[in-house]
């Protein structure tokens, strides 16, 4: 079953009843909870129309281990939101129901330390490990009775982290007309009310957290051409795009351009710093250069960890990070938690558009500019090492680095970065370089060199 899965050690996500069934839920909310201090658990969910299914079975399985412990549901809510819920409410963890950006038939899990946090790598691993050690159709053992207690408000706490990163007097100044494209995701539930708290005219696409998606859920480019019409038809300041548990955030202008999901992180970085806030930067090694950038032209250290949310979190607490972030358009800040936040990138923009009174467009301009190109190589699994190892050979000129899988980088800006799939036998190859042709080639000739 394990192998079937999509799993990593903060989580897995499956085809509901193929691959998710009830049976792999129940499993591994029971591994959860054995790996958690007393305490209780807050669970949400993305909106999609298995979520209340496997909350529910999640819910009991939790409430009837016979250890006492409290289930807290907070209904439909986004991923960084049951962040801030765990700590708020200071429970032992937290499990977050959501497929992230993949199609409508799949769901997943994600897993919360009382930190907030997705779960650090360690502790994931003991989780997963549990899991796999107990057999399919064994169910947990414990008390036969359950009680999961609704949780009536689920944003207030997260309204009033955000508001303290932002100015809100100026932002309502403004009186921005914001579309929000929530596509029928759980980023309505808070997105309305933030946006209407920060004073602006709001424009809702897909309000309602039922999963029924207007558009493929990843906010993409192409996904979005919709949306993008959409903006200059309600003659929208700024477009906010959110993936279905509302941890991304992709961005178009008011002109129906795509700014995208690389951009928003670099857009937060620039503002902070340029408001005058100091501390090092961290982003994961797969996303663009721009915050490297930002954090020289102010003078801050910056840091890169391995790919994964996780690992972004971790290097930001080893090196006590102002911002995180992730090229998926996710922007992790500590003041208002450790999870990748669309809400944050929100405020965070519209505070800059409406300090420099100027449009997103002209910020987003203003960014160093460089082009990143995604593509994938089929290479046995026993084969990676030696093709690695081959392909630093073919870019002799270039400073190697293996934090995770390969990365090249040259003195014009331009690194390519090779890493193998967790589950797939091939590797992944993104690369960012001036412009778009060079970055392509990068790709190719990294495709040529390691295909047998």
């Amino acid at each position: 079953m394990s192998a079937e899965l999509i799993i990593s050690v903060s989580g897995l996500r499956g085809i509901v009843d193929e691959t998710l069934t009830d049976d792999v839920a129940r499993r591994y909310a029971a591994a959860f909870a054995a790996e958690l201090p007393a305490g209780a658990v807050v669970i949400g969910r993305d909106g999609r129309a298995s979520g209340a299914r496997f909350a529910r079975v999640i819910g009991e399985t939790l409430a009837s281990l016979g250890d006492g412990r409290e289930v807290i549901d907070a209904g439909a809510a986004a991923t960084p939101t049951v962040g801030v819920l765990v700590r708020d409410l200071r429970a032992a963890g937290g499990v977050q129901i959501s497929a992230s950006h993949n199609p409508p038939e799949y769901n997943g899990i994600k897993l919360f330390s009382s930190a907030g946090r997705v779960i650090p790598a360690a502790a994931g691993q003991r989780v997963l490990d549990r899991y796999r050690a107990v057999a399919a159709g064994q169910r947990p053992a414990g008390a036969t009775t359950a009680t999961v207690s609704p949780l009536p408000n689920t944003t207030s706490a997260h309204l009033q982290l955000i508001e303290q990163i932002c100015d809100v007097a100026r932002i309502r100044s403004k009186r921005f007309r914001v579309l929000l494209d929530a596509n029928h995701g759980s980023g309505s539930v808070l997105g309305k009310v933030l946006l209407e708290h920060l004073g602006c005219e709001t424009i809702i696409l897909g309000p309602t957290p039922d999963g029924a998606f207007a558009h493929t859920p990843e906010p993409t480019e192409a996904n979005l051409a919709g949306v993008l019409k959409d903006v200059v038809e309600r003659r929208a300041a700024i477009g906010f795009c959110q993936d279905p548990d509302a941890d991304r955030l992709a961005i178009i202008d008011e002109r129906g351009r795509y700014i995208g999901e690389e951009k928003t992180p670099a857009l937060c970085v620039d503002h902070v710093l340029r408001s005058g806030l100091r501390g090092p930067i961290v982003t994961n090694c797969s996303t663009s250069r721009m915050s490297e950038d930002l954090a020289a032209k102010y003078g801050v250290p910056f840091f890169r960890s391995k790919v994964g949310e996780a690992n972004v979190v971790d290097k930001m607490l080893e090196v006590g990070a102002l911002l995180g972030a992730e090229g998926n358009g996710g922007i992790i800040d500590p003041r208002v938690g450790l999870v990748r936040d669309s809400f944050v990138g929100m405020a965070l923009v519209l505070d800059a558009m409406a300090a420099r009174d100027l449009p997103v467009s002209t910020l987003a301009d203003e960014l160093p500019a460089y082009a990143i190109h995604k593509s994938t190589i089929a290479v046995p699994n026993a084969a990676i090492p030696a093709a690695l190892e081959k392909l630093a050979t073919v870019f002799p000129n270039a400073t190697a680095d293996r934090l995770d899988g390969l990365r090249l980088d040259w003195p014009n800006g331009a690194w390519l970065l090779v890493r193998p799939s967790n589950t797939e036998p091939i590797v992944r190859a993104i690369a960012e370089a001036p412009t778009i042709e060079e970055a392509r080639e990068l790709c190719e000739r990294a495709a040529r060199a390691i295909t047998p």
